[in-house]
């Protein structure tokens, strides 16, 4: 019983100096980091402006963020610009999907989309701009083709779409659809990574 009273003892000891000491050298857990402005508690995300040829990428984009931003929970999310703290906006600059592979006969195996976007977060009063990011590129590979398509890639498998359902598919209807998704698949990365470089202040 003496053998454990003294282990306990032991164990509360080094944990009371351990927590104030991690706390003291500024470890802390995921969240913002010591560079984000402290008096920063909200943010009005500004519907992006779309300089690219696709039609409603700029609402998907812009809904896409303030869902990321509600879900991690960092910051309020504030429905009008002049209640909030900060106002994160935007410009999508391109939207491209290109040949990047083919067969033997020339047909496409792979397209490679490509998504620029300009992004400025400032502070609504007094205006200053806390963090700006210049033509922000993501990439992303998708099938051209039944052939190129990998059902039992971890990708595919968290999609609505089974096998059955490509082999159903002409070519066409398969890139249309993989389109979508792709298109989907760019808009969340660029929420979440852009979420991170925010609250890092990278």
């Amino acid at each position: 019983m003496r053998r454990k009273g003294r282990f306990q003892y032991l164990l509360v000891l080094c944990t009371s100096l351990v927590v104030p000491c991690m706390l003291g050298c500024g470890y802390q857990f995921a969240g913002r980091s010591d560079l984000f402005p402290k008096d920063v508690h909200s943010v009005y995300v500004e519907p992006f402006i779309n300089r690219t040829r696709d039609v409603g990428i700029e609402y998907e984009l812009t809904s896409a963020l303030r869902r990321e931003f509600y879900r991690r929970g960092e910051l309020q999310v504030i429905d009008q610009a002049d209640q909030a703290d900060a106002i994160l906006s935007g410009v999508v600059r391109t939207f491209d999907s290109l040949t990047a592979s083919v067969n033997n006969n020339n047909e496409v195996l792979q397209y490679e989309a490509t998504m620029i976007v300009d992004v400025t977060f400032r502070r609504r009063e007094p205006s200053e701009i806390l963090w700006r990011g210049q033509n922000i590129r993501l990439t992303e590979i998708h099938a051209g083709e039944r052939a190129a398509v990998v059902t039992t890639s971890p990708k595919f498998q968290n999609q609505t779409l089974n096998s059955l359902d490509v082999r159903r598919m002409t070519d066409i209807q398969l890139t249309e659809t993989d389109n979508r998704q792709m298109r989907e698949d760019l808009i969340d990365r660029f929420s979440r990574e852009l979420h991170q470089r925010l609250m890092e202040m990278f």
